[in-house]
């Protein structure tokens, strides 16, 4: 595969859209289509910076999970806390923000941050990091008026039904799967 060119499509107000030309192995010219989060002048760009984090929060040895409905599937789903990073914020204090933004919990221990790696690698360049997180603290709503979001704790037993029945983001799934069936990982 030999990158030809990156062309900037559509400048919209989240995301990005570009379109990648390269040569495929058969030798012939392929167009690629991908969103970023960020301004990119160069191929050499892609997939190079942290954006934000997803966190896997355990309180009173329970997992918390966010109910949220996502406007890009019409529907609520699970999902772990998670947001961008602001300009020049650092990942420790993404952390805390996005945690009592979403939840009002404060952040009571870091236990883990994995190194970064890709949200979305079919169709952006978008890295994150994920944080294994113990929290503290009660339930406030501080979210937006464009945000539906409803945080709860959940046990092994509640978690494992969840699991069988309802809708999640991939990464919330597997960190579910963990706490359901392995919860020594997050700790």
């Amino acid at each position: 595969m030999q990158f030809i060119k990156l062309e900037k499509v559509k400048d919209g107000r989240y995301l990005k859209n570009y379109e990648i030309t390269y040569q495929n192995k058969a030798g012939r010219e392929k167009k690629y289509e991908i969103v970023s989060r960020k301004e990119i002048h160069s191929v050499d760009e892609l997939g190079k910076t942290v954006n934000g984090v997803s966190m896997a929060v355990l309180k009173d040895d329970k997992l918390l999970l966010l109910r949220e409905f996502r406007m890009g599937i019409n529907c609520y789903i699970y999902n772990l806390v998670a947001g961008m990073k602001e300009e020049n914020e650092s990942i420790e204090a993404c952390i805390e923000r996005e945690l009592y933004e979403e939840t009002g919990l404060r952040l009571k221990k870091v236990n883990k941050i994995l190194p970064p790696s890709y949200a979305a690698v079919a169709i952006s360049d978008i890295m994150t990091q994920v944080a294994f997180i113990e929290a503290e603290g009660d339930f406030e709503d501080h979210t937006s008026e464009n945000e539906m979001i409803e945080a709860a704790l959940y046990t092994q037993d509640e978690v494992k039904n969840m699991l069988e029945q309802e809708k999640f983001s991939s990464r919330a799934q597997v960190i579910a799967y963990f706490f359901a069936y392995h919860p020594e990982v997050l700790k």
